[in-house]
C-alpha cells in the first residue's frame, strides 16, 4: 500500500461539483463522537494549516463500505443539524483507489460564499452522515463509500463506479437553522402570541381587535451572537402577516433564509431588527406608516397593519 500526498488547489468551487424543548434544540443537543470508526480512520492521515488546502495521506487502494468521518479538529461555533442550513465550507477530494489529489475549493478566505447544504448533500451524500452535528470551525476527514458520491459526479470527477473517496471539510461559517437563545418573558395582551413547530418554524395567532396604533417590537428568544448594527446584511428566516386578515402573506421558510440589509426592507422591519443579536427571535407589529402605508403591496391591501416574526440566523460577510 502506498501513501500519496494530495497537491495543489484547484481554482474553482466547481472542481469538486459544489456550488456556490420550548426553545429550539442548540449544540449541546447534538451529540457527536470524534470519531466513527477508528479502524477506518486511521487509514488516513490529514495534515496543514486549516486555512489551507489539507495534505491528506491515505493508504491506497482505500475502501470503505460505509461512510465514516473523525475530526481533525473541533471548532465552538454553531453545529450543522438540517440540510437545510447555510455554511461557508472548503473541501480537499483524494481518490480511494491512488490515494491522489481530486481537487477542492479555493481556500481563499472568502467568507461571503454561502452554499445551502442541501446542495452540497445532493452532490456528495455521504457529507450529511459525515458533518451531522459538526460544528464553526472544525476540519473534518469523511471516508466516502461508493454511494457517498452522487455518480453522474463521480463520473465527472474521475471515480470509479465502486470507488471510495476521502474529503476533508473545512466549516468557515455555519448558520444557524433557527432561533437559538433564552426565552423572554413579554406582557402582551391584545398582542399576537407565536407557536413554534420542532424545526423552529413559527405560527402567528393574531387576536381579534384592533391593531396597536405604534410599533411594538418583542424579543422572544434573545440569543448571544453578533450584534445587528445595518453595517452588514442579516440572514433571516421570517414569516409575515397581515392583521386584519391573519394570513401568511409571505414566509422564507419555505426556501433558503433571505439576506437582507436594513435600508432595503420596510422601515419598521428595520427598526425590529436593529440592536439585535443573532439567535434572537423578534415579532415585530408593523402600522401603515412604517410599512407600505398607503400603497398596495402585492397581496397586502393598502393602509395594512402588519406583524412578522424573524429569526436572525446570522450576519453575512462582504464579498472579497
Amino acid at each position: 500500500m502506498r501513501k500519496i500526498p494530495a497537491a495543489l488547489a484547484l481554482t474553482a468551487l466547481t472542481a469538486v461539483g459544489l456550488t456556490g424543548c420550548s426553545l429550539p434544540a442548540g449544540t449541546e443537543a447534538c451529540p457527536r463522537p470524534a470519531v466513527s470508526d477508528a479502524d477506518v480512520m486511521d487509514l488516513i492521515s490529514v495534515s496543514g494549516s486549516t486555512s489551507s488546502v489539507a495534505t491528506v495521506d491515505v493508504y491506497a487502494p482505500f475502501s470503505t463500505s460505509a461512510t465514516q468521518y473523525e475530526d481533525v479538529r473541533t471548532g465552538s461555533g454553531p453545529a450543522l443539524t438540517t440540510d437545510t442550513q447555510l455554511a461557508v465550507i472548503d473541501v480537499t477530494l483524494v481518490a480511494g483507489d491512488s490515494g491522489e489529489f481530486i481537487g477542492s475549493t479555493p481556500y481563499d478566505g472568502d467568507l461571503s460564499a454561502t452554499v445551502a447544504m442541501s446542495q452540497v448533500y445532493a452532490l456528495y451524500p455521504g457529507l450529511e452522515e459525515g458533518l451531522t452535528c459538526a460544528t464553526e470551525g472544525s476540519r473534518v476527514a469523511i471516508a466516502l463509500a461508493p454511494d457517498g458520491v452522487e455518480p453522474t459526479n463521480a463520473e465527472r470527477l474521475g471515480l470509479a463506479a465502486d470507488e471510495s473517496a476521502v474529503a476533508v471539510v473545512d466549516l468557515r461559517k455555519v448558520y444557524l437553522p433557527h432561533a437559538e437563545g433564552t426565552l423572554q418573558f413579554n406582557s402582551g395582551y391584545g398582542l399576537p402570541s407565536v407557536v413554534r413547530a420542532e424545526d423552529g418554524r413559527p405560527g402567528i395567532i393574531v387576536p381579534d381587535g384592533e391593531a396597536p396604533e405604534e410599533l411594538v417590537v418583542q424579543t422572544l428568544i434573545k440569543g448571544d451572537g453578533e450584534e445587528v448594527t445595518g453595517e452588514q446584511a442579516v440572514r433571516v428566516h421570517y414569516t409575515g402577516v397581515t392583521w386584519a386578515d391573519k394570513e401568511v402573506f409571505d414566509s422564507s421558510w419555505d426556501g433558503e433564509p433571505s439576506s437582507m440589509s436594513l435600508d432595503s426592507v420596510v422601515p419598521g422591519f428595520a427598526q425590529a431588527l436593529e440592536g439585535q443579536t443573532v439567535g434572537s427571535q423578534v415579532m415585530v407589529v408593523i402600522p401603515p406608516e412604517l410599512g407600505y402605508g398607503d400603497q398596495t403591496q402585492g397581496s397586502i391591501p393598502a393602509g395594512s397593519t402588519l406583524v412578522f416574526v424573524i429569526d436572525i440566523l446570522g450576519l453575512d460577510e462582504p464579498a472579497s
